[in-house]
């Protein structure tokens, strides 16, 4: 067996193809190229910042040194001058002036309010609204908001302005009510607190006098209350803060526009064995029992409870007791409807209630021509509709005591 060096001895190794060394030579120097092209402009990058850098450099050296050494090198004024101009410029400060201004920060305490002044203006929140809130976004008050206000006062901590817009709203407070007074308007007003002399209720925002000398009711200083009044004002002065008011005087107005036979919207106020107290607008009638319906009842709280909204029908009113006596018994379009449907008798009433005046102006008419049987002289005479002249002192001007008149026959 021949040896392994024999065995390779004929062997021989072909050279590398032309063609193959010359492409790889070729990507050797692109290579080389690309290499030597990315390291020249990472260069030229790295030596433009740095560039860069120092310029910017020497120009914030340089500006501080201007504003160490002349800060005022360049400016057209001085802050000799600047301070002056402010003290020149009008801005208003007086007390008592208004002045626009936005909100723009709030909190428990109040709220912050640009009024393009020197410093920001303060509006506390005591000074916020007519009525006693707790905080300002209770009357409205937030950031954006831009209204009128009034100087009150000044701050001597930081000269910071006081602002108020209770004072505005008192203002337009006092021009409602001398409004309401030349116009003769009832208003409502809640009784919240008492003195010797008589009670006092808020009305617009205002606190007003109630001599009891001018309370229709005999109720107590306690019982009115927190309890809401009609009244009508009596004197308006706003130099002298002086708003008195009656109660006798809107309940006689109230009580004026009382038509018998008339429909009422009423509020059961009380219940008694005997009937229930309903009030129909600051006015106390009663609801007898034996007016609620045609059948009997033997507890009225089966029927009606307080706070019960119910429409009443007007059968009587003494003006000079100031007693007025109510129905819903004449609104029953079935008799026993209050106990079994009183919605139909208060969707009905107003239907009923012109049936039943009807019915009223029948008898009144029947009344007249009797008495003209017994008064020829008068010279009265009936109409072909049953109208009879002008009214004869026997018969009261407020009519009949509707009480007493029948049902409608089926």
């Amino acid at each position: 067996m021949a040896s392994l060096a024999q065995q390779f001895t004929g062997l021989r190794c072909l050279p590398p193809s032309t063609s193959r060394l010359s492409k790889r030579a070729s990507l050797l120097s692109s290579w080389k190229t690309r290499k030597s092209t990315f390291v020249v402009s990472a260069v030229a990058i790295s030596n433009a910042q740095t560039k860069e850098r120092e310029k910017l450099k020497e120009l914030f050296e340089e500006a501080y040194e201007r504003c160490r050494t002349a800060p005022m090198e360049g400016v057209a004024f001085t802050v000799e001058e600047f301070h002056s101009a402010l003290e020149n410029y009008d801005f208003i400060s007086e007390i008592g002036a208004t002045v626009k201004g936005t909100v723009f920060m709030t909190d428990s305490n109040g709220a912050l309010v640009d009024i393009t002044a020197k410093s920001s203006a303060f509006l506390p929140v005591q000074e916020a609204c007519i009525h006693k809130i707790k905080h300002v976004h209770e009357a409205g008050i937030v950031p954006g908001m831009t209204e009128e206000f009034i100087i009150i006062g000044e701050n001597e901590a930081d000269d910071s302005l006081v602002l108020s817009l209770r004072e505005i709203q008192y203002g337009l407070a006092w021009e409602r009510c001398r409004q309401l007074q030349a116009e003769d308007v009832i208003v409502k007003g809640k009784v919240v607190g008492a003195n010797k002399g008589g009670v006092v209720a808020i009305v617009e925002g205002l606190r007003g006098f109630v001599p009891f000398s001018q309370i229709a009711s005999n109720s107590t200083a306690e019982e009115l209350l927190e309890k809401e009044l009609p009244l009508k004002f009596v004197d308006v002065d706003e130099e002298q803060s002086r708003l008195v008011l009656s109660n006798r005087k809107a309940m006689a107005d109230n009580q004026a526009q009382l038509g018998i036979g008339s429909v009422v919207l009423g509020t059961v106020q009380s219940l008694k064995p005997y009937g229930a107290f309903i009030d129909i607008g600051g006015i106390n009638g009663l609801l007898h029992v034996s007016q609620i319906s045609h059948d009997r009842i033997s507890d009225i709280a089966t029927v009606l409870q307080p706070g019960d909204t119910l429409k009443v029908m007007i059968l009587s009113h003494d003006r000079e007791r100031g007693r007025v006596s109510l129905s819903t018994k004449k609104l029953e379009p079935t008799p026993g409807d209050m106990i079994r449907n009183p919605k139909l008798v208060f969707e009905k009433a107003e239907e009923m209630a012109q049936s039943f005046r009807q019915r009223i102006a029948q008898a009144e008419a029947m009344a007249r021509a009797d008495i003209l049987r017994f008064q020829p002289e008068s010279g009265l005479t009936l109409s072909s509709d049953g109208i009879l002249g002008p009214l004869t002192s026997d018969l009261p001007a407020e009519g009949l005591d509707l009480s007493a008149i029948p049902a409608a026959e089926e």
